[in-house]
């Protein structure tokens, strides 16, 4: 399997983006799962149901099932530090691709976004807004830069740093593959 994260800032576009890589992979024949960290509580149960009551009884784990998927709700006795690694391996080892969303600070190689300040909103003028500060300088495992402005960028990135057209996911896909080799999951990395 390749492991790829993508990584930017919140309201930068990362799940349309990876919405239309990952058709884009399908598309191209490719097996994708994904790995998206949320930095809220989710619940993903329905109160009242059956499978939701049993973990109000005190269940830790409810693997849920039918025909077509299966769902595993786990409750952590206590506030957990998550590890990408960790949900790694906790999805099948013969996809693709593991496309993760979030885990920004992780040590996977990662696609950084970044959208320009939206200038034409068609909104009533407000103080413009400063451009986020990009991530790749200070570190090491972005490999590549989705953009919608690379005219707009504060930084120029450096030779080894792809740029992608961030309005073009059948091409970042491409890229994707071009360099599949460089994404092979090997497990923890330091």
């Amino acid at each position: 399997m390749k492991a790829l994260g993508f990584a930017a800032y919140s309201g930068m576009g990362k799940t349309t983006l990876l919405e239309q890589v990952i058709a884009a992979l399908r598309a191209r024949g490719q097996r994708v799962s994904t790995i998206k960290h949320a930095h809220h509580d989710v619940d993903i149960d329905i109160p009242g149901k059956d499978s939701w009551r049993h973990r109000q009884a005190g269940a830790s784990e409810v693997l849920l099932v039918c025909d077509k998927r299966l769902a595993l709700v786990r409750e952590f006795e206590a506030q957990q530090d998550l590890d990408v690694h960790a949900m790694l391996a906790e999805l099948r080892s013969d996809v693709d691709w593991v496309l993760i969303e979030g885990f920004k600070h992780g040590n996977l190689p990662k696609i950084e976004i970044w959208r320009a300040p939206d200038a034409a909103s068609g909104k009533a003028p407000k103080a413009p807004k400063a451009p986020k500060p990009l991530r790749f300088p200070d570190d090491a495992h972005v490999v590549a830069l989705a953009t919608d402005d690379v005219a707009a960028l504060p930084v120029q990135p450096p030779a080894h740093i792809a740029v992608l057209d961030l309005n073009q996911p059948a091409q970042i896909a491409d890229w994707m593959l071009a360099q599949a080799s460089r994404f092979a999951y090997q497990g923890v990395k330091t």
